[in-house]
């Protein structure tokens, strides 16, 4: 159960939710509203229409230079609340407002971009990843502005808009923008609010995602005119798929395991809590147990701090009803590899293009063509701003929240790591299921628990003295 807040500025910001919460739903109502898949071209003006009406709502609460920014890819939204004085810490707030593409649509039991509330659950896609995190940021910066007429600290706000489809634009935008988004820490709000087993994700694994084509013979065949004769793109695309991993699940691509860190005994037994106290969780969603790839390491390692490579999708040939006797001209397939550090996203990615061509022949073409290159990121596990987020966690829920690796990448964080002088720490919002998935959703008592921790660590970071 959540302690009440004693302090005066936060318990007025606690009233405010309270006495405005059926508006707040309204709100978050319209934000899922939005379509604003960004790995799907279509959507395109759904996720800049997104974009504006958040710029909007922040210019509606109070913040100053609230504006879209436009990137080589979709857009960044930037505002900002610089009255706290400069003996008070900024934050840079970073979260994402574009989410998955709703596929399969069949499995959904309501409209996906329709909210709906049903046994105390809201449903919808972003519900929980991530329009939870901006939609709580504001309610609750929007909560001490209207109760106090001022923050606790100084805020910048930096939501992006295609986290979901591996931040392309974020590097060159961030390398381009370091002045304007310069703080003292930065808050990571892309991740969850667990009530009964809060989590804080200190590390992350990278990402590269690929996709393969394998072309053949210039156009579809006849199977019983050229089979035996011409070589089947599908088979040469399969072969390919199943020499990617050995019967263990060790990922077989020359060199992608060298540059992989050690980790010591302490932080062993650290993922091994975290992984522990999620894995009937786990269990749950997955349907299945963890035994593939016991014999390299524990679950917990290999989800967490081990490399992995996935195959997400494979098409090619007929797929329509009944039968059609060809030899396709060309079949293809989608990876994602996510890395650990030290792993360096260019340099496996080249390691796995030029595996994949080797199968090439005389009359086998293959194309590789890497669309996503992600780093990992490893933060602090101690500090001052981090135990602020801890004594929030634990003086809403009873227990602070326990630190854990995710097996997840989050871009920005690693590419952050890498261009910019500043700390990161982590505060989440959302508490689902089925993120990436069909029927996505949050829990709606735990999303305004959320709230009232989101202000006590508001507070908590601007008591830390710079």
């Amino acid at each position: 159960m959540a302690t009440e807040p004693k302090d005066a500025p936060i318990q007025d910001a606690v009233d405010f939710i309270h006495h405005h919460r059926e508006e707040i739903l309204e709100g978050y109502f319209k934000l899922l509203s939005f379509p604003s898949i960004s790995a799907d071209p279509a959507y395109a003006g759904d996720v800049k229409k997104c974009a504006e009406w958040i710029v909007g709502e922040l210019k509606r609460i109070g913040f100053e230079n609230a504006k879209v920014i436009e990137t080589e890819g979709h857009p960044v939204v930037y505002a900002d609340w610089l009255h706290a004085g400069d003996d008070k810490p900024t934050v840079l707030v970073y979260d994402h407002y574009d989410v998955q593409p709703v596929d399969p649509l069949h499995l959904w039991k309501s409209e996906p971009f329709e909210a709906e509330i049903r046994d105390g659950k809201l449903y919808a896609r972003g519900a929980s990843d991530n329009k939870a995190g901006v939609w709580g940021n504001l309610k609750v910066l929007e909560s001490m502005l209207s109760a106090d007429g001022k923050l606790p600290l100084n805020v910048k706000i930096m939501f992006e808009g295609e986290e979901e489809s591996g931040s392309p634009s974020m590097e060159p935008f961030v390398a381009a923008n370091k002045e304007l988004l310069q703080a003292d820490i930065m808050l990571n709000c892309d991740g969850g609010f667990d009530m009964h087993n809060p989590q804080l994700a200190y590390a992350g694994r990278g990402i590269i995602s690929a996709e393969v084509t394998v072309k053949g013979p210039r156009a579809d065949l006849h199977s019983g005119g050229f089979g035996g004769v011409v070589r089947n793109p599908l088979h040469v695309a399969a072969e390919i798929i199943a020499s990617l991993h050995d019967e263990d699940g060790r990922v077989t691509l020359p060199g992608y395991y060298d540059r992989v860190r050690e980790i010591d005994e302490t932080e062993r037994a650290r993922i091994t809590a975290g992984w522990e106290a999620e894995t009937e969780k786990n269990k749950k969603t997955a349907g299945v147990d963890f035994t593939w790839g016991r014999s390299i390491a524990p679950d917990a390692e290999r989800a967490t701090v081990l490399p992995t490579l996935d195959v997400n999708g494979m098409w090619g040939g007929y797929q329509g009803p009944g039968s059609k006797t060809i030899i396709p001209a060309e079949a293809s397939f989608k990876v994602t590899m996510r890395l650990v550090p030290d792993q360096q996203p260019p340099e496996i990615a080249q390691i796995f293009k030029e595996y994949v061509e080797g199968f090439a022949t005389d009359t086998i073409t293959i194309d590789v063509l890497v669309r996503q290159e992600g780093w990992p990121f490893l933060l602090e596990t101690d500090g001052d701003y981090l135990a602020a987020v801890q004594a929030a966690t634990e003086a809403t829920i009873g227990k602070p929240a326990q630190l854990v690796r995710t097996g997840g990448s989050i871009p920005i964080l690693g590419m952050f790591n890498r261009l910019m002088d500043m700390p990161i720490t982590g505060f989440g919002y959302g508490d689902g299921e089925n993120i990436h998935s069909p029927n996505e959703y949050i829990d709606v008592e735990h999303f305004f628990l959320a709230l009232q921790a989101g202000l006590r660590m508001y507070h908590n970071l601007g008591a830390v003295e710079k």
